[in-house]
């Protein structure tokens, strides 16, 4: 391989065993989409601001997809460890779970091939990144789950009828895959790539346009968020975020800006905070 595809990063810690990789599993709660109704509110307990009690009467939820819809991680993660070392990436030496969570998770392709190869010829260093995403989207069909509880959420979105979309850095074959796997590509009316925008996560512009798309309010929605471009993406359009912790640390997150925390979408506070901002009154999906 060409010298330009092996830049040395400060990467000493050797990798994990593959038993070992994404140790963090999530955790089940035995609380059903069913009981809504009689889990204990208790909001002050739920968030660390009045942000998202706020959001009253709800109108609309948008969702980033990897990491949030689903746990692609993983995948991600095997994706970028192979073809990294095949090039010669940090002198061979595979990159393990910490760099990719602290470096790589939830970056901009555009903006990954810069920070991975600086001295690399821009398009030499996209054509790795294409290569990177179709063995994605290889490996995804066999590997890649919803996050627990998904379905459960939609359908009450549905029911009350809700605005949604679903707003995401991947690169659009990536996310129509992964939304028709997971049977929610008639679920969203709009789907926003990053890359179609004038700017990326963690710029504002993706959510922006989806407010705009839906004709929703920013007073009246939230967001699904697992990464810390994308929470801070959504922090700068002015819309409370809900960050997923399926990989990444907690810490992380609330540094970004995340007004709660939840495991999964079966998460006792979820269901407080959505039992507390449940609509009276159904709006049209547009």
């Amino acid at each position: 391989m060409p010298a330009a595809f092996a830049p040395s990063l400060p990467l000493h810690v050797a990798p994990p065993p593959a038993s070992q990789l994404w140790r963090r599993g999530r955790k089940t709660t035995s609380v059903s989409w069913g009981r809504m109704a009689a889990v204990p509110v208790d909001m002050a307990a739920v968030a660390s601001s009045s942000t998202l009690s706020k959001l009253a009467p709800l109108e609309a939820i948008l969702f980033d997809i990897d990491g949030t819809l689903c746990d692609s991680d993983p995948i991600h993660f095997c994706a970028f460890r192979e073809l990294l070392q095949q090039v010669g990436f940090n002198n061979g030496v595979p990159i393990t779970e910490e760099f990719y969570s602290a470096n790589i998770s939830g970056g901009h392709n555009d903006d990954l091939a810069r920070a991975l190869f600086p001295d690399m010829d821009h398009d030499k260093a996209m054509k790795f990144m294409d290569d990177k995403e179709a063995l994605f989207r290889k490996l995804a069909p066999e590997q890649l789950n919803a996050v627990d509880g998904l379905h459960e959420l939609c359908r009450w979105i549905e029911h009350h009828k809700l605005k949604r979309a679903a707003v995401t850095n991947a690169p659009r074959p990536n996310a129509e895959l992964m939304l028709s796997l997971l049977g929610l590509t008639d679920f969203f009316p709009v789907l926003i790539i990053g890359s179609e925008c004038d700017r990326a996560k963690p710029f504002p512009d993706p959510y922006l346009k989806a407010l705009e798309l839906i004709d929703a309010s920013p007073d009246h929605t939230f967001i699904f968020e697992d990464s810390a471009s994308g929470i801070r993406a959504g922090v700068a359009a002015n819309v409370p975020v809900v960050g997923l912790t399926t990989r990444n640390p907690d810490k992380v997150l609330k540094d970004a800006g995340a007004s709660l925390l939840i495991e999964d979408f079966q998460d006792p506070k979820l269901l407080s905070m959505l039992a507390e901002l449940e609509p009276t009154v159904a709006v049209e999906q547009v």
